[in-house]
């Protein structure tokens, strides 16, 4: 059994052992010493602490179970609305497995943590620790919070295990006794921690205070909202009864309401936006270029996810331009190589709904802004739009750069009609009928001396300046019961659109596009701006779960670019790639069956309806997405070693 071989291992073994990292943390071998010699001062400690920001899913983890496809699936949304690859886990089509690596890693992370917390308690000084000590709550907050969106209520690991554990041998709590558990320890890491100083935004990679207030943040807007939609203790059939299956429904004493769990939300990031020690990237809108004016204009939000360093991109920015983040994984290409295959892989290319859900630069969705230019072309759709929409999907014939897989790497101002057939990536290939006719270029390195996967060294944001924002405006709107007024949404959620290019949200705009028969309200272009913002960046799944809609938003076709059903799209049938000269579009693997004949409806009234005619990425039939599809199943062989521990209701 997994679990069981993983606690006598951790019963057994001896410190864990972790090479230098990277300098930002100061981390140092380990060199497999023992508990028992380990821990003496406070340069053991934070190697110790060091080592847990190794321990957590971002890009792929050196050394660490989880396949790249998993990691993927995680990271970027894999199988979601908004992202054209499928996943069998939100398609609702899986089944219970006899193991999950998510599940058996995280508690093989959780036991670092609390060897840390403990051996603090015994310390002789433990004001001179406090920070390692808070860093090592931090994580342990973390990685329950990870195990509590996939699985629910979990079996808590707030000591390090002997063979007498409640987590090996123990009941599931229920998710609201980890939830209790989850903001106890993120208190603590606050008490603990050091502060972000406005001269360390480009931070040395440990989690400050700001980092757990946002985090904390992030957890009382989930489960406040998922209480909400979803109900509380038996009204929320993914708990079970504890019993028969699921975690149960018990409340543990004191447990925050609903408008307490908003109210944390709304408090902890007004603290963090009035701080003003964090700014939204907007690195490149000043970087000259009279050969090619449009190679950096409005390109920040796509630099804010690519930075490695200064010789990276044209611009010449490097990390230390980033003052957005507020927690993230550090890489670097000396000791910490992505090792995933993030540029070549591009894996947040968009769906036809995202695409749809970018608004125009009046602030109005496409079917009712009179910006809008429409689809004559693969093109014309991508004028006056959100400068987010082109920042992460390359309109056609676009500037690109050719990968070092198959070129030598980027070539910044080379026109792209004159790049190898390989290094041809962006142009749109329609030639088979599982083709989607999108690119995406979130996370894309455009370092010159790139040579093959796993190279990129960009880090991996967790935690942003612009969730938080985004935190505020639905924490806000949710207290004023869907409403939020012009400061609070200047102050927040404008911000972000303001990067896009996107006029502002305000009573004004509202009014102007329900007079066009726009259904917008306040809370629905909240969520739509957290779709756009966050895309890829693995909160999707989350959140339209916590708003009880899953069912509905991942039980409809995927689709990807327009060819007109009727009357087959002229520019797709003689576009060609200008360098094999081949169609771009083959007619003759496209048929009703896989064209979308009717026009899309959305689950939420002011998202954009398309015309007839896209291309069918994902069939709806195969998608199968139900309530209990919420929760992720328990690991077979876990129950096997533990029959207290109860499957989750339906699976």
């Amino acid at each position: 059994m997994k679990m069981n071989k993983i606690i006598y291992t951790l019963l057994l073994g001896s410190m864990v052992t972790t090479s230098c990292i990277s300098d930002f943390l100061n981390l140092k071998p380990l060199d497999s010493e023992t508990e028992a010699i380990f821990f003496q001062n406070l340069e053991q400690f934070q190697a110790a602490a060091d080592n847990l920001h190794t321990n957590i899913y971002a890009w792929q983890s050196n050394g660490k179970k989880g396949s790249a496809n998993n990691t993927y699936a995680i990271r970027f949304d894999y199988g979601t609305d908004l992202i054209t690859v499928s996943h069998d886990a939100v398609n609702g089509t899986n089944a219970a497995g006899t193991s999950d690596d998510y599940y058996s890693q995280s508690y093989e992370w959780l036991r670092g943590c609390n060897q840390l917390i403990e051996k603090g308690a015994s310390y002789s000084n433990p004001d001179e620790i406090a920070g390692p000590v808070g860093q090592a709550h931090f994580f342990r907050a973390w990685h329950h919070f990870f195990l509590l969106q996939r699985f629910g209520g979990i079996p808590l690991m707030m000591s390090t295990p002997d063979v007498s554990s409640d987590v090996v041998w123990g009941k599931r709590a229920s998710r609201y006794e980890v939830i209790k558990a989850i903001l106890d320890d993120l208190d603590t890491a606050i008490l603990n921690l050091r502060s972000t100083t406005v001269s360390s935004t480009s931070n040395d990679g440990h989690v400050t205070i700001e980092a757990a207030k946002a985090f904390k943040a992030r957890v009382c807007l989930y489960e406040g909202t998922r209480e909400k939609y979803n109900g509380i203790g038996a009204a929320d059939p993914t708990n079970g009864d504890g019993v028969k299956s699921g975690a149960g429904t018990v409340i543990p004493e004191g447990y925050p309401s609903v408008a307490d769990f908003l109210t944390m939300a709304k408090t902890l990031s007004d603290e963090i936006i009035t701080s003003e020690t964090f700014e939204l990237f907007l690195g490149v809108e000043n970087v000259p270029n009279s050969a090619n004016p449009d190679l950096y204009a409005h390109k920040s939000y796509f630099y804010l996810f690519n930075l490695e360093g200064s010789d990276s991109n044209p611009a010449g920015l490097s990390k230390a331009n980033n003052k957005e983040a507020i927690f993230r994984a550090v890489y670097d290409h000396t000791n910490r190589k992505s090792n995933m295959n993030l540029t070549h892989a591009e894996p947040a290319k968009m769906t036809r709904k995202l695409i749809d859900m970018y608004l125009c630069t009046d602030g109005l969705p496409v079917h009712v802004s009179p910006l809008f230019k429409g689809y004559i072309d693969m093109n014309t759709e991508f004028e006056n739009r959100d400068y987010r929409l082109t920042a992460c999907h390359p309109k056609t014939l676009d500037y690109v750069w050719g990968w070092g897989k198959y070129g030598t790497g980027a070539d910044y101002m080379t026109d792209i009609t004159s790049l190898s057939a390989n290094q041809y990536q962006y142009c749109p290939n329609l030639t088979t009928n599982t083709a989607s006719g999108t690119r995406g270029r979130k996370f894309c390195s455009e370092l010159s001396t790139i040579t093959d996967a796993g190279q990129e060294a960009m880090d991996c944001m967790l935690i942003r300046l612009a969730e938080i924002y985004l935190i505020y405006a639905e924490a806000t709107c949710e207290l004023g019961n869907g409403t939020i007024s012009d400061e609070d949404l200047n102050k927040s959620l404008n911000l972000v659109r303001a990067r896009g290019g996107v006029a502002p949200l305000n009573a004004a705009l509202i009014a102007k596009a329900r007079s066009l028969g726009c259904d917008m309200s306040y809370l629905g272009e909240i969520r739509r701006e957290r779709a756009l913002e966050l895309y890829a960046e693995g909160l999707r799944i989350a959140d339209v779960c916590r708003w009880g809609i899953a069912e509905q938003v991942f039980g409809t076709e995927k689709c990807g670019v327009y060819i007109s059903y009727e009357d087959t799209n002229t520019y797709l049938v003689t576009m060609k790639n200008p360098v094999t000269n081949e169609d771009v579009f083959k007619s003759s693997v496209w048929t009703a069956d896989n064209i979308e004949q009717e026009t899309i409806t959305y689950e939420d009234p002011a998202y954009t309806p398309t015309e007839p005619g896209c291309v069918i990425v994902e069939k709806k039939v195969n998608r199968k997405f139900s309530k209990k599809n919420y929760l992720q199943p328990i690991p077979t062989d876990e129950i096997k070693l533990n029959p207290q521990l109860l499957q989750n209701p339906q699976w």
